[in-house]
């Protein structure tokens, strides 16, 4: 399938916005190098699309690259899911264990959500990173290991810091190249031209030739699209399902056509009739914002576990 010539890609990036240009000068600017890089952005916008990008334009392109979710991975397990264990170290240790670190090395390691990381999990982290060294769980001899690493997080840096969910000195030195990764709202132009992109993906797989009428692109271009990426690929998905024919209309959009509830000063406004499951999201996503991203603070005030958030989260 051809990529239609306005849209430009960079590794496994696509957009031809302004901001696009500046975020591929910069990773074109920092792959080469054996930096650590800090991704910053909204959740959606592609971090780990960008990690995978820098991996493989970088001198370890040939070697490992390893995507880890630091809030997917229980407390009392991240130590040695990262480091390793010994045989014996833990009740059902039965065997020695090899953690992601030396997995990817000579590699590429990308730690995604890095402030769900437990603090006292972080000093260990931080000490990797200055050394190279570690100490699987249960062992006395330490590991050397040469991994280029990637931290990613949706929250803002500074907030994490004063609320404790990110030591401040690990962040100075997880940006020794640091990279704000733009909302795709930012992204002028992009909007109409990845639509168009992922509805090409989806004609081409299913030997279809469906397009966008004038209005559904409209609506398309002028929504907010909180989501980002992410939330525009699924919409154009399910658009495309519902649309029988060859033309997707206003119809098949109406994950975004629905009324919205608005957010103000703290109260979430509902206009009746809005359907339950909208609801649910829309409270999630604005307790989410509400604390800067931090999922932990955000399931307790909802009283659901961490585990039904990412589940939740992942679907929408």
């Amino acid at each position: 399938m051809a990529l239609d010539k306005s849209l430009k890609r960079f590794g496994m990036l696509y957009g031809s916005s302004p901001v696009m240009e500046r975020l591929y000068q910069q990773l074109d600017k920092v792959a080469i190098t054996d930096a650590t890089v800090l991704l910053a952005g909204e959740s959606g916008t592609g971090k780990e699309l960008i990690a995978q990008t820098i991996h493989q334009t970088s001198r370890r392109s040939k070697e490992t690259f390893i995507a880890v979710n630091c809030g997917a991975i229980p407390a009392h397990l991240i130590e040695a899911a990262l480091f390793g264990h010994e045989k014996g170290s833990f009740t059902g240790a039965a065997r020695q264990h090899v953690g992601y670190f030396e997995h990817a090395s000579r590699g590429t390691l990308f730690l995604d959500e890095i402030t769900e990381m437990p603090t006292d999990m972080q000093v260990k982290l931080l000490r990797v990173l200055e050394s190279g060294m570690f100490l699987r769980v249960g062992g006395s001899d330490e590991v050397k290991v040469d991994v280029r690493l990637i931290a990613a997080t949706n929250r803002d840096l500074e907030a994490a810091v004063k609320q404790g969910s990110l030591r401040e000195d690990l962040m100075y030195r997880l940006a020794v190249f640091p990279i704000r990764v733009p909302p795709l709202r930012e992204r002028n132009g992009d909007i109409e031209l990845l639509a168009q992109h992922f509805l090409q993906i989806l004609n081409a797989k299913d030997n279809t030739k469906k397009t966008f009428s004038r209005n559904s692109m409209e609506m398309i271009r002028s929504y907010t699209w909180p989501g980002n990426v992410r939330e525009l690929k699924n919409v154009v998905h399910r658009a495309f399902i519902l649309s029988s024919d060859t033309l997707v209309i206003e119809e098949h959009l109406s994950d975004i056509s629905a009324r919205k509830p608005t957010l103000h000063e703290g109260f979430l406004n509902f206009s009746v009739g809005t359907p339950l499951a909208d609801a649910q999201r829309e409270i999630i996503l604005a307790t989410l914002k509400h604390f800067s991203g931090n999922k932990r603070l955000t399931a307790e005030a909802l009283g659901i576990s961490l585990k039904t958030l990412y589940n939740r989260l992942k679907d929408y």
